[in-house]
């Protein structure tokens, strides 16, 4: 039966928190805090991304002015714009860097469009969010792309309505429990959770189960034994 499969994008189809983790290292680096080990500089800067994510959103840009907030707050010698320019800098490198598909994307995705309705469903800036798609050569595979503030119950509910999905037949794949399985599973949809080894820390949490059915893999390759 020809099913509906949304995909997520970042850290499903390619490498994305990669860059930020390296973007983070060069920020601890330069930082060079006398007392905070990364870990407490980490806390620091989650509680900023926190606070402006629903007012920020997400992306390359925002995670640069969050990590000059984050130096306006930890510095502990005197900031000069210099600097806090050079840390938006290690941010912003992030859209410099070239689309890494993730291993089986490249073969797996054309074999599941050929036999499945697909949809392209992310998160984040919309500018940054076209560009990834379009320098990733992905987008013929897919029949609607989707990118939206935040994937939320209520993101999920217009993409079925929008798209006129059957939620018995749609199934959401992706890394993140928090974006791509929770809010999928609670609208009563299917979800396919294929865990990356650096999921962002918060978009990580406790899979909540509900009307719809699991399915974890290990690989995106192994969606061909199941689709």
């Amino acid at each position: 039966m020809r099913q509906h499969l949304i995909v997520d994008a970042d850290d499903t189809l390619w490498e994305n928190n990669l860059y930020f983790e390296r973007a983070f290292e060069e920020f601890v680096e330069f930082l060079d805090h006398s007392a905070l080990s990364p870990e407490e500089v980490r806390a620091v800067l989650d509680a900023i991304e926190l606070a402006n994510r629903q007012t920020q959103g997400y992306g390359a840009e925002n995670f640069a002015r969050n990590l000059r907030q984050c130096y306006q707050h930890l510095a502990e010698r005197e900031i000069a714009e210099a600097d806090l320019e050079r840390v938006m800098g290690f941010a912003r490198r992030i859209l410099e860097q070239p689309i890494e598909l993730l291993p089986g994307v490249e073969e797996t995705l054309p074999y599941l469009a050929g036999r499945h309705d697909l949809l392209l469903f992310t998160k984040g800036h919309p500018a940054e969010q076209k560009l990834k798609v379009e320098r990733s050569g992905l987008g013929r595979c897919f029949l609607h792309t989707a990118i939206v503030k935040e994937k939320d119950v209520a993101s999920y509910r217009g993409l079925v309505e929008q798209c006129g999905l059957d939620p018995a037949r749609t199934w959401m794949i992706g890394n993140s429990p928090r974006s791509d399985i929770n809010p999928a599973l609670a609208l009563g949809l299917h979800a396919v959770y294929i865990p990356h080894r650096l999921t962002w820390s918060l978009e990580t949490e406790e899979i909540r189960h509900g009307a719809g059915r699991l399915l974890v893999l290990g690989r995106f390759s192994e969606l061909r034994d199941h689709f």
